[in-house]
């Protein structure tokens, strides 16, 4: 019972046994009084007995209260357990997932490592086949000069028929004037004529299939030359004269809102130069990012306007759209048709197909006008990138220093690629554009903020000796 109910109880039958008490003198009792006392005492009764039932029904309802709230918590601590379970469960896939990822990074690790043995493997490889190529262009130079003296040999015997020739046709001439010979030594005469005749043509074709075989040992000699020519190398200054020859400008006008909406454009034009190379059959004009508008950095910007405009002297374009390369973000590209390469009047240079043919290589700064000789190495872990070497550094025009943007050249006059940094060069042997700029007065709806932004985090992932 509740503790309350009861002392209200306890101070209702105190109050009601006073009331029933006299502190008077005993007298005699009266007869008439009695039943008023009787009537008295069962209205107490019956207020005792009510006031005993409202007590009871009250502790029914708190009981019953009591029993609900109970069976509330119960059922939440049931759904509690349930939420419990099933997050355990979650918990478990999760878990099993995590594992069959670790699997699949242990599988990837082991196929890099397969990867890098048969990269190591193909290294070798090449030079094996470098050094057949140089036994096979020897013995080619020895069958050529052979073959060069049989054809000596022939026009010297085809100079003596010939003079064979004009003797049999003096000794003819004679033969004819002197009539008095017999038929028989006219006969015979004239036999001796046929089998000149037959032998003049029987090297008359032998000479023709020697100059058959002339005209093909010539076009050999010339894709010999041509091999020899590229495995040649070039003077450095000769390298950075044809570079300075064949080198295009280019003027980015890009505009963007202004700072905190006060103003209404903010422009940022910038002029760079480079060069257009080939691969495959597409050309490009190789930039650096840092030479251009284009900051790759976290958040990015929101260009509004992006132009870009490739010149040489008096000729100028309009460019359609700028890519970022997947080898790189940092490397820019801006592909360049035939007949504007034509237009711009230089040549196009071609992407190295073997980047370390040659030792060392040529440094060229498109923008601050020096050039020197590097030696680069080779790294299994990153095969898309050269690395400087600096104990061999030697300038050999302006004050050398090599930092990110300059060009690499190769001593046979090819493009190795571009320096990511000031230690590592872009192998640009393979071009694969990633992210791509339509160029335009209107370049808003392109998200190039946004673009610029994971480009920028790319360039973060990468390791720390590639930044």
């Amino acid at each position: 019972m509740n503790r309350s109910i009861l002392i209200i109880l306890c101070d209702f039958l105190l109050v009601t046994l006073v009331a029933f008490s006299s502190f008077e003198p005993q007298k005699a009792p009266r007869t008439e009084v009695r039943p008023a006392v009787q009537a008295r005492g069962a209205d107490g009764t019956q207020d005792l007995v009510g006031t005993l039932r409202l007590a009871l029904e009250d502790e029914k309802q708190t009981r019953e209260q009591l029993a609900s709230s109970l069976e509330q918590k119960v059922s939440q601590l049931q759904e509690n357990v349930r939420q419990t379970e099933a997050h355990a469960a979650q918990i478990e896939q999760e878990r099993a997932a995590l594992a069959q990822q670790a699997a699949a990074a242990q599988a990837s690790l082991t196929e890099a490592q397969n990867k890098l043995a048969a990269a190591s493997s193909e290294n070798l490889l090449s030079k094996e086949m470098v050094a057949a190529l140089e036994a096979d262009l020897k013995q080619r130079e020895q069958k050529t000069q052979a073959v060069l003296q049989q054809l000596v040999a022939t026009e010297q015997a085809a100079q003596t028929a010939l003079a064979e020739k004009q003797q049999l046709n003096v000794q003819l001439q004679v033969s004819e004037a002197e009539k008095r010979l017999t038929s028989e030594q006219v006969k015979e005469l004239r036999g001796t004529v046929q089998a000149e005749r037959e032998e003049k043509a029987k090297i008359l074709e032998y000479t023709t299939v020697l100059a058959t075989n002339v005209g093909t040992l010539a076009q050999k000699s010339g894709d010999l030359t041509r091999e020899l020519r590229d495995n040649r190398p070039l003077a450095a200054n000769a390298i950075y004269g044809q570079f300075l020859t064949n080198r295009v400008g280019a003027q980015f006008a890009a505009t963007r809102s202004g700072l905190f909406g006060l103003f209404s454009r903010a422009v940022h034009d910038k002029f760079t130069q480079g060069l257009i190379f080939t691969e495959g059959k597409q050309n490009y004009l190789l930039l650096h990012v840092d030479d251009t508008p284009l900051a790759l950095k976290n958040p990015g910007t929101d260009w509004n306007r992006l132009l870009v405009t490739p010149s040489r002297g008096s000729v100028a374009f309009g460019a359609g759209q700028l890519s970022f390369l997947a080898e790189d973000p940092r490397v820019v590209v801006i592909p360049v048709s035939q007949s504007q390469v034509t237009q711009l009047g230089v040549k196009a240079y071609p992407a190295a197909t073997d980047p370390l043919k040659f030792p060392d290589a040529l440094v060229v700064g498109a923008n601050e006008g020096y050039y020197g000789e590097c030696k680069f190495q080779i790294e299994p872990a990153l095969p898309q990138y050269v690395r400087l070497d600096r104990s061999f550094v030697r300038g050999l025009f302006g004050k050398f220093n090599p930092s990110r943007g300059d060009l690499v050249l190769t001593k046979n006059g090819e493009l190795l690629g571009i320096m990511a940094n000031s230690e590592y060069c872009v192998v640009l042997n393979r071009v694969t554009p990633s992210r791509t700029i339509r160029l335009g007065n209107d370049v808003s709806d392109q998200q190039t903020g946004q673009m610029l932004s994971q480009l920028s985090d790319r360039v973060f992932q990468m390791p720390q000796r590639l930044k």
